[in-house]
């Protein structure tokens, strides 16, 4: 059987609450279960849970389900790959231990089925936003971790779910709207890297919008999408990639 890359990204595990969140994490568990027979590599693209920190023996409860199916595909010799978003950049050696996983803090260059990939979550990436771009070097301090890791979990996670919240809520449905490319940061950022070292893909998660669009010359730029609405993913095969849609229709992904 040809063997296939997948990525997906943005699940959130969490939120906005128990019953929704524990619904999604059934699907992403049927989905990566549908895969397991024919997948070569998983690359897990940021945001599967809307905060995670690990204290030094403690992680967040909940959740076993899909870190039950991801053990089970490492088991089965399937390499995972994760990289941190914005809402769990806080991973230490947790999922390094348990499910053999390769964890990246920071876009990187892959080549797979003869072509050339930047991965990476997509935050704080391309031109503005230099406010979360200060507050995210500040997160990734070693010295703002330990200090936060101070504080008892059920202060310290409860504290950061809030905050989580309040950062979806601020940002309400502007994540459904297509900018157009000259104002899709992700997409200004793919135009100029590929001005300074051609590649084949960009593949971000952290927008939430499923978008499947070109970058010149001969490249494309896909976003993931999230999984709170769209249930979408990308899968490499034989050198072409294509976004597709788990139990939704694919209509809402966004081409040009």
């Amino acid at each position: 059987m040809q063997k296939r890359i997948y990525f997906l990204s943005d699940f959130h595990l969490g939120a906005p609450n128990a019953a929704s969140s524990l619904d999604r994490e059934r699907t992403l568990v049927r989905f990566l279960d549908s895969i397991k027979s024919d997948a070569q590599e998983i690359f897990l693209v940021g945001d599967l849970f809307d905060f995670w920190f690990e204290y030094r023996l403690v992680v967040p409860k909940g959740h076993v389900r899909l870190l039950g199916k991801l053990a089970e595909l490492s088991d089965l010799g399937i390499p995972l790959h994760f990289f941190m978003g914005n809402h769990d950049m806080w991973v230490k050696d947790y999922f390094q231990k348990e499910l053999n996983m390769q964890v990246y803090d920071r876009p990187v260059l892959f080549e797979r089925q003869g072509k050339k990939l930047i991965v990476g979550h997509g935050d704080g990436l391309g031109p503005g936003d230099h406010g979360y771009k200060r507050l995210k070097k500040l997160f990734r301090h070693p010295l703002a971790q330990w200090l936060f890791g101070l504080l008892p979990p059920a202060i310290g996670i409860g504290t950061a779910n809030y905050f989580s919240r309040k950062s979806r809520a601020q940002t309400g449905a502007s994540e459904e709207v297509f900018l157009g490319a000259e104002k899709e940061w992700l997409i200004q950022y793919a135009n100029r890297k590929q001005a300074e070292q051609p590649v084949d893909y960009y593949l971000f998660g952290h927008r939430h919008l499923p978008i499947d669009h070109p970058i010149e010359p001969g490249a494309r730029y896909i976003n993931l999408g999230d999984w709170i609405r769209y249930q979408t993913y990308a899968v490499m095969d034989e050198g072409m990639i294509a976004l597709k849609a788990f139990e939704r229709p694919e209509s809402t992904i966004i081409r040009s």
